[in-house]
């Protein structure tokens, strides 16, 4: 079941305008998470909002968002006066510009998006919009509300639609400059620039996502199921860093240790979480192949106390 948009409004390149939503591109749902517990009787902890000076309970009706002035002063700010700032990108993506891809910092990228026409009506006028810009091989730079927040959004033609990122603005970035000035000026030699770039030329490959492993993913699936067979967790060593004394003498080294360039293995089908490994019993956010292919729900196991 794909998840509920974001956003919906408007697409609109001068008087070209077509009803569209915004879906998010990633999703973290698959990752292992975790609820507190209160140690002595194993039950989940929750939070209450309480007023700071007299302890008591607050509703959510009666909360609303306030502006910090000073220590004790605050200036309330109301849900209708927040959406009667009256910004045209709340309902709308206006196109203000097109942009090279290489122009874009990497550094402003925030989070992509799924841009996709809404109903059945304003097909026509999406497709002119998405293959003007790929024609044109350029990235269309337009505003959106999200959040009750103004973000720039970069617009990319994706297969048959549009991916949005998020672009963060100026201000939202640190300059380098303070963490790079301490670095020292290092004359590097053609016989280690030789080296390095042999070692490159042993490891290099092509950018393919699903021979990726989140290990530390995978290393906590490993805790939860050698504690759910009550077996003994036992600490692992850390790995341990060494300075590097004589550089060349690494740079040897590492040649040997990266060995002979590796062939490309046959692609394997895709695995149920991404090439996870699965769970002993179903949790939260985990199915096995067979239940996903019958698309039943996995009952949750009974939490026990440790």
């Amino acid at each position: 079941m794909a998840p509920r948009a974001n956003w919906k409004g408007f697409l609109r390149l001068s008087l070209v305008t077509c009803p569209v939503a915004l879906y998010p591109a990633t999703s973290e749902s698959e990752k292992v998470s975790f609820n507190q517990l209160n140690r002595k009787t194993g039950h989940r902890i929750k939070y209450a909002k309480v007023d700071a000076d007299t302890g008591e309970e607050v509703a959510n009706e009666d909360i609303v968002k306030g502006y910090k002035v000073d220590t004790d002063t605050f200036i309330e700010v109301t849900k209708e006066e927040l959406e009667n700032v009256a910004l045209e990108s709340t309902r709308t993506i206006e196109i203000d510009e097109f942009v090279d891809r290489s122009e874009i910092d990497p550094r402003y990228l925030i989070r992509p998006y799924y841009l996709v026409p809404d109903g059945k009506v304003g097909h026509d006028a999406f497709a002119v919009i998405r293959e003007t810009i790929r024609e044109m091989n350029k990235v269309a730079i337009g505003r959106v509300v999200l959040t009750n927040r103004e973000h720039i959004i970069a617009l990319d033609p994706l297969d048959k639609g549009l991916m949005g990122t998020l672009l963060r603005y100026p201000y939202e970035v640190r300059s380098a400059d303070e963490y790079f000035d301490d670095i020292q000026d290092v004359k590097v030699t053609k016989d280690m620039l030789d080296l390095a770039r042999h070692i490159v030329n042993q490891k290099a490959g092509h950018f393919d996502p699903d021979k990726f492993e989140d290990q530390y993913e995978t290393a906590l699936i490993d805790l939860i199921n050698q504690k759910r067979a009550g077996k003994p967790i036992a600490a692992k060593e850390r790995p341990r860093g060494e300075n590097v004394v004589d550089l060349m003498d690494a740079l040897r080294k590492s040649i040997g240790a990266a060995g002979p360039a590796k062939e490309k293995p046959a692609k394997k089908p895709r695995k149920v979480a991404s090439g996870q490994k699965e769970m002993l019993m179903p949790i939260d956010g985990k199915k096995s192949a067979k239940e996903a292919a019958a698309k039943k729900p996995a009952a949750k196991p009974q939490r026990k106390s440790a």
